[in-house]
């Protein structure tokens, strides 16, 4: 995750970092620990984005 700070104080454009491969990719959308780091206390622990090529491919949980 990558964030660009505003002129609003605690605001921030936040862009997502893909992982890409021949599959599609994978991004985290959204991290505790990151939002902490920049002064942001979340009540959403992680979530993520997932995008694939071709219907029906399988990615497995790490």
């Amino acid at each position: 995750m990558i964030f660009h700070e505003t002129k609003l104080e605690n605001a921030y454009i936040i862009d997502i970092q893909k992982h890409q491969d021949q599959r599609g990719f994978f991004a985290r959308a959204w991290c505790q620990n990151e939002f902490e780091a920049h002064g942001l206390v979340p009540r959403v622990v992680q979530t993520n984005i997932s995008y694939n090529h071709v219907k029906g491919t399988l990615r497995g949980m790490h």
